[in-house]
């Protein structure tokens, strides 16, 4: 299983045979060299979206369509995508779709979700969600945009994940501390991403907070578009 940083939230994950590129924001990420667009989105078989907004979904379209593959998400964001002349699958939170032999559910994050980019008014896009992925062994929890929430209880309690891939920027979402927090008060993962950090400046730029608080865990600081194995 080969996990590659996009950077700000979005991930490239080959896995199981194919490849998901998760919450793709490319174009104006200033964290993501666009001279290596080809290479990020290079044999994708699918696309997995947490939340509407532009850092997450901007490129989602462009992709979706020059590879002709689905975008899973959840339902309402899913019929605006189709709107506009993409492949889209609309499931539930709760719900699990089998893509190949990778398994995607949909789980509770506390955000807000609206296509906000492009032109035209913030359109309502459902609700804010995590994944958790299953496949090779793993179970990754990809948290989304989120604060600290009980649900994570439930979350780990049923699926069990070893990987944690985690937002912790602050300012739109949890911080360092309460990336930290959740992981000490409901998961039990070996290993621990951070994300949606560094990319602007009113986000947090250091992930050795969360690392200093999880000596236990191996925090992982990734470089953008080195991949890494789990």
């Amino acid at each position: 299983m080969e996990i590659t940083w996009l950077g700000h939230s979005g991930f490239r994950l080959e896995t199981g045979g194919e490849v998901l590129l998760i919450d793709p924001w490319l174009t104006g990420n200033p964290s993501f060299p666009e001279e290596r667009w080809a290479d990020a989105t290079k044999g994708v078989t699918a696309i997995l979206l947490s939340h509407g907004h532009g850092d997450h979904a901007g490129n989602a379209i462009t992709i979706a369509k020059e590879a002709g593959v689905p975008i899973y998400c959840i339902h309402e964001l899913s019929k605006w995508l189709s709107k506009q002349g993409a492949e889209a699958v609309g499931f539930g939170k709760g719900g699990t779709v089998q893509i190949g032999d990778v398994a995607v559910s949909l789980v509770t994050a506390v955000h807000s979700s609206s296509v906000d980019f492009g032109d035209g008014d913030v359109i309502y896009a459902g609700g804010e969600a995590g994944f958790v992925i299953k496949a090779e062994g793993h179970t990754i929890y990809f948290s989304g945009d989120t604060d600290v929430t009980m649900e994570m209880d439930i979350i780990a309690d049923r699926y069990k994940p070893d990987v944690g891939i985690l937002c912790a920027g602050g300012h739109y979402t949890m911080d360092m501390a309460g990336a930290a927090y959740a992981a000490k008060r409901f998961f039990d993962f070996k290993t621990l991403i951070p994300c949606h950090y560094g990319t602007f400046p009113i986000l947090e730029q250091s992930a050795q907070p969360l690392i200093d608080a999880l000596p236990d865990v191996d925090v992982r600081v990734m470089t953008v578009m080195q991949p890494d194995t789990l």
